[in-house]
């Protein structure tokens, strides 16, 4: 027999996922910080504007990270219950700053670039090496972090999660550019093209920075302006309300959206007036409780009415 979790059960379960995510989150804000600040140095001493792109591109994470840590922070003390559909809506947020914050550091990020590539100059060569190893570190620890939030996505759906998933393997692919384009500095010397090789490294990181950021606002937006749910759902209501066929007289609608990882559906669907409400009312509940089980987090409204999405007859 399949247990069925009380409403109890689940919000304890919310709760520890919850605080699961948001220690997760914390962990990478406080490693993010740490590796910025000789990036931060490094971008100093060496001029080099693949480092500065770098090191921008790191504080950015960190303030997006800071965001995502936030939100999970107040919805893992229980907040969500001062609002009737959840605080789904706070991750998508969270997500749209992210990608919001990335796009808007380009702005600096393209103008340095440009200066730097109307004027050259080597790097030097104790500063480049010191880089490399803080890049490969950077790239095995961002790797590390990104493979634990894909972990805890498999375990649950969470925009929040999603945009860190983003965020992080954008980190670990541009600094691997970075690196790469430090190594082609340090072992191509005397070579005309040398001088240049450090502004189209920026370039580079600066396309994956901007695809990333639109990436994580295009699929944060959907949920957050109520996009009806997924086709494959949807046909899960039409196969229900099939096996339901003769219990109602008609079908006046149906009206759904996601606020994280919860689903809500609106029926509404006409009854034959001369049926007793109590029987009425068993036909309601059996139709609630197929969909629900089909449908995992879903919540379902069923609304006897006599017009389109409850309106009048006309």
């Amino acid at each position: 027999m399949v247990h069925v979790q009380s409403e109890e059960e689940i919000r304890s379960s919310d709760i520890r996922m919850q605080r699961l995510k948001e220690r997760v989150i914390f962990k990478s804000l406080i490693i993010d910080t740490i590796f910025w600040i000789p990036s931060l140095i490094l971008a100093a001493m060496s001029g080099s504007v693949t480092l500065s792109t770098e090191a921008i591109k790191k504080g950015n994470e960190i303030l997006s990270t800071f965001f995502a840590w936030l939100a999970l922070k107040k919805m893992s003390e229980g907040g969500a219950h001062a609002y009737d559909y959840g605080m789904g809506k706070f991750e998508n947020m969270t997500g749209i700053v992210t990608g919001i914050v990335m796009i808007l550091s380009l702005v600096l990020v393209f103008g340095l670039t440009v200066l730097k590539l109307l004027n050259p100059h080597m790097l030097h060569e104790e500063v480049t090496i010191v880089a490399m190893i803080i890049m490969f570190t950077g790239i095995c620890v961002s790797t590390i972090l990104w493979r634990e939030k894909v972990h805890i996505a498999k375990m649950e759906y969470s925009p929040v999660i999603e945009a860190q998933i983003t965020l992080f393997k954008t980190k670990a692919i541009t600094e691997f550019v970075v690196l790469a384009a430090l190594l082609l500095v340090l072992f191509i010397e005397d070579n005309p093209w040398e001088d240049y090789i450090d502004p189209v490294a920026s370039f580079i990181v600066i396309g994956l920075f901007l695809l990333s950021g639109y990436r994580t606002i295009s699929s944060s937006l959907p949920d957050l302006l109520d996009k009806t749910i997924e086709e494959e759902l949807q046909l899960v209501v039409v196969r229900s309300l099939a096996d339901f066929f003769d219990e109602y007289e008609a079908f006046h609608g149906v009206k759904s959206r996601k606020c994280g990882n919860d689903i809500f559906i609106e029926l509404f669907l006409e009854f034959d007036g001369n049926r007793l409400m109590d029987d009425v009312q068993k036909t309601i509940y059996a139709i609630k409780d197929s969909l629900e089980k089909e449908i995992p987090r879903s919540s379902v409204t069923i609304m006897p009415c006599t017009g389109k999405f409850g309106g009048k007859k006309k």
